[in-house]
């Protein structure tokens, strides 16, 4: 508009005081208009103002932080918080309602700029950045809490899901949450799911599929740090000098349903009068341990649990067991890496060792009694001699040659099924087997300078998880297709992979020097866990998981 026309009395005919009154009264009616136009906008809907930036713009300054798109909200569960990490620098906010530029004001009002309040922005909280396995490129916030939501594992790594009454069977629950991430459906079932407020129940769930939450409550960990007596050094990162506790703050949530925490009371109850085995190796000793901590620190007389043999390190090969004297039971731990016997062959250039791929342990009788049977093996199978496979693998009076370790471990543990099939009552013993616990080793392997210090948090993004282990696909085949006696597979791979953070990397010992300390850089452990810590997760799902099986069992 010229402005020649805005006036219509010239500035020497008005006096002062009318120029004043004159601007005061059309202030007054610009004011009385935009108000009206705001009412109207609030009261009906009409597209030309509700549409319009500058509308958006006051409108903005109502957004409510509920419309961010949260998903995996778990009732009941207040202290927990989880963040979708899928969309890398998205804010969860709408950018049309809550901030727009001066150029796109100045077109939705006919080019003139209207001197309007610019609107600031509703804080919503950020997702966090995907963390990165390497250090250089792996510099995350200090405030991330949260796993990446969407975690599920890629259609060729389903799962074992026992069915407790016969044969282990593979559920296609991974199966269904990997075809619905790829078709882009995830988002939507999840909350189809939860809409009524309620999950599924944990006896129908694969409770191996799902994703690591933040918990800042004092229900993590089950026992303080250096509270258990019976920790060997190795995995007592706290007594070797580690000051960050961030790692033991970590629940395991399954995408289907919600588990029970561990009723330390409630299992000893469970035990009562029976016999608990842990066999295999060091990775095995580092679950049992971390039981014997969480149901000892239940109790208040502590003085009624104590090893039989009144040992207090447990890192020699042997037989080892916890008496919980109020309840008559005992948890043990039978060391044997490989399930099947170490020996040895006279060939014609000396005696050397092997490994008896047809023939079980010597140890067998220090645990076939028992009520409860937790198996391992996998953690030995990565050496250099069993990897290498050159005159080592031995049947009957036959050394192989070369024989690749795969087919190696599948014929031992076929040895195993076929003993436990001919020496296990399953109408009396629950055998269970734990999966493959992955290693973090950065730089190069356990023995040549592998690290995983400084790391202090899960890994974030699915995509630096590792492929489901080929041992464990032989193990799944073996279970379901050749044994008769029905066992619970711990699936424990894929949740412990996220679990970077866990290790005790360099706080093995306390070092007495600095020199030491620079050592202990190039030798790192990245392989066992740290207690409290990943194993206590572990007894988490074997409790869950016998509970499961008592309960489909009763009601048959």
């Amino acid at each position: 508009m010229d402005s020649s026309k805005k006036l219509v009395f010239s500035d020497q005919i008005l006096s002062s005081r009318r120029k004043i009154l004159t601007r005061f009264g059309l202030g007054i009616a610009v004011s009385l208009a935009f108000l009206t136009l705001l009412l109207l906008t609030n009261s009906s809907n009409v597209p030309l103002v509700s549409s319009s930036p500058l509308f958006q713009a006051f409108r903005g300054s109502n957004l409510n932080p509920s419309t961010a798109s949260w998903r995996f909200s778990f009732p009941g569960s207040s202290s927990v918080k989880q963040v979708d990490n899928s969309t890398q620098g998205s804010d969860f906010s709408d950018d049309k309602a809550s901030s727009f530029s001066v150029e796109q004001r100045s077109e939705a009002t006919g080019g003139v700029p209207i001197p309007v309040p610019v609107p600031v922005p509703i804080p919503v909280p950020v997702p966090a950045q995907i963390a990165n396995l390497s250090e250089d490129v792996g510099k995350r916030t200090s405030d991330q809490k949260t796993l990446e939501s969407n975690a599920i594992p890629s259609a060729n790594s389903s799962t074992l899901v026992s069915d407790f009454g016969g044969k282990v069977s593979l559920g296609n629950g991974s199966e269904t949450v990997a075809k619905n991430y790829e078709e882009g459906n995830f988002t939507s079932e999840v909350k189809e799911n939860q809409s009524d407020g309620t999950r599924d129940s944990y006896e129908d769930c694969d409770i191996y599929d799902g994703n690591w939450v933040r918990v800042d409550d004092e229900t993590m960990p089950y026992y303080p740090p250096g509270s258990c007596p019976y920790i060997d050094r190795d995995f007592n990162c706290f007594a070797n000098g580690r000051t960050d506790d961030a790692f033991v703050k970590w629940r395991w949530q399954p995408n289907g349903c919600d588990i029970p925490r561990l009723n330390a009371t409630d299992f000893l109850e469970k035990l009562r009068g029976k016999k608990l085995v842990f066999v295999g190796d060091s990775i095995n000793r580092n679950m049992w341990e971390s039981l014997v901590c969480i149901l000892r620190h239940s109790l208040k007389n502590k003085k009624a649990v104590y090893e039989i043999s009144g040992r207090g390190e447990f890192k020699k090969k042997g037989f080892y067991a916890f008496r919980f004297e109020d309840y008559n039971c005992t948890v043990d731990f039978v060391g044997s890496p490989f399930l099947v016997r170490e020996s040895s062959f006279k060939g014609e250039n000396g005696t050397f060792e092997t490994l008896r791929l047809d023939l079980m342990d010597k140890t067998t009788s220090m645990y076939q009694d028992a009520d409860i049977l937790v198996f391992n093996t996998g953690h030995w199978w990565t050496h250099d001699k069993t990897k290498l496979g050159e005159n080592y693998y031995q049947e009957g009076n036959y050394v192989h040659p070369r024989l690749k370790v795969l087919k190696a471990y599948k014929r031992a543990l076929m040895t195993w099924a076929r003993w436990v099939d001919q020496n296990i009552d399953r109408n009396r013993t629950h055998v269970i087997f734990r999966g493959y616990s992955v290693t973090h080793f950065r730089g190069g392997p356990w023995n040549s300078g592998g690290q995983c210090h400084r790391e202090t948090e899960p890994i974030f993004n699915k995509r630096y998880l590792a492929k489901y282990p080929s041992k464990m696909r032989a193990l799944e085949y073996i279970l379901r297709d050749e044994m008769k006696t029905p066992v619970i597979y711990m699936n424990i791979s894929r949740l412990t992979d996220f679990r970077k953070d866990g290790h005790p990397s360099i706080y093995r010992k306390v070092y007495e020097t600095e020199g030491e300390r620079r050592e202990a850089v190039s030798h790192q452990d990245c392989s066992h866990w740290c207690l409290p810590g990943v194993p206590d997760t572990w007894n988490e799902l074997l409790y869950v998981s016998l509970l499961k099986k008592a309960r489909i069992v009763s009601s048959a």
